[in-house]
């Protein structure tokens, strides 16, 4: 009788599971499942964090009766911070294959409208040259993502070598497959957990300023916390020990992302990656150059242009610069360059 039931149950429960599946086809997959639940569980930590401050602050309450603005400029950057997170975590980092795929695209249209227009081709073999964000590139007898990208190589480069194993796409220089997300990607930063997705060239501007969002809500909700302790320091400290707790979270999280959003600082003047920084001698083509030289480093007013406002080719993509370019990289600083904002 308690195998029957329990075999009634297990079936019940199986097939519960697999009509709830079919309505929410994110829960049917782990990672998906795990990605929304960390997401849940931001959401509902915010929430507790913000709610108990607001439940046990009687002055807070009173002084939102008095200068509701204050209170309203809190909960906007409250919910702005929640909607930056969103946002960062559903925009794509910046897939290889599909940066391929819009090459590919792009040159059998320019084929097409060349043969429409019946121009004749731009070389004796029949290529056609194609823009993309500023640079020319053929295609021949190699597909013309191949073309692109072994342009962006030195010429002793071999397709071999820069083959991804996993998704057999030739990956541009600064690309990295992400074995969590199972795909290579262009200006590869890191797998964030927290996210639930990559960083990469499309999203790595979003993720800075959901640091500087974060940090920010950090900074205030642990203010408003040390001056509720403050004014009730006369009290028993275990009347607050719910408070003294989350404080002691916060300042520990607030530590975290200042730690985070400087060194993310760092990286961006230097344009660099954190994959780039901490795996230098194991990326190939960076293993000949100095330490302390970057080599896709333009100043950094030029970094952060690129950054910040070179985002409307979401396939932008840097070659490898040459000897020279090396060469002039490394000089010393001296006054003159100074002077004349070499940095910059």
């Amino acid at each position: 009788m308690g195998v029957s039931c329990g075999s009634y149950l297990r079936q019940t429960w199986e097939r519960a599971a697999d009509r709830y599946s079919r309505f929410f086809h994110c829960l049917s997959d782990p990672t998906r499942r795990s990605a929304l639940s960390l997401k849940v569980a931001l959401v509902i930590l915010h929430l507790v964090v913000a709610g108990v401050l607001f439940l046990f602050d009687y002055d807070l309450i009173e002084k939102t009766r008095r200068e509701p603005w204050y209170t309203a400029v809190y909960v906007s950057l409250f919910v702005a911070t929640l909607v930056q997170y969103f946002v960062t975590a559903g925009t794509s980092p910046g897939y290889v294959l599909d940066a391929q795929k819009a090459v590919d695209e792009r040159d059998a249209s320019a084929r097409r409208a060349l043969l429409a227009s019946k121009q004749p081709a731009s070389s004796k073999n029949g290529s056609v040259v194609i823009t993309m964000d500023g640079r020319n590139y053929q295609r021949g007898n190699t597909t013309a993502w191949t073309k692109l990208v072994m342009d962006l190589y030195p010429p002793v480069a071999s397709t071999r070598n820069l083959t991804c194993p996993y998704c057999n796409v030739i990956q541009p220089p600064r690309s990295k497959h992400c074995h969590d997300c199972d795909k290579c990607i262009l200006q590869f930063d890191h797998h964030c957990a927290w996210l639930g997705t990559c960083i990469g060239q499309g999203n790595h501007c979003r993720f800075w300023w959901y640091l500087c969002e974060e940090t920010a809500l950090c900074i205030w909700t642990s203010i408003l916390y040390t001056g509720y302790l403050k004014s009730h320091i006369s009290k028993a400290w275990w009347a607050d020990v719910i408070l003294i707790i989350l404080l002691l979270a916060l300042i520990i999280c607030l530590i975290f992302l200042l730690l985070l959003l400087l060194f993310h600082s760092y990286l961006i003047m230097t344009n660099q990656t954190t994959y780039e920084l901490v795996r230098r001698r194991r990326i190939v083509y960076l293993r000949g150059i100095p330490e302390r030289v970057y080599p896709f480093n333009q100043g950094i007013c030029r970094n952060l242009y690129l950054f910040c406002c070179a985002r409307t080719g979401m396939y932008r993509m840097e070659a490898l610069p040459t000897a020279e370019e090396l060469e002039e990289k490394s000089r010393p600083y001296t006054c003159s360059d100074v002077l004349s904002c070499r940095c910059c």
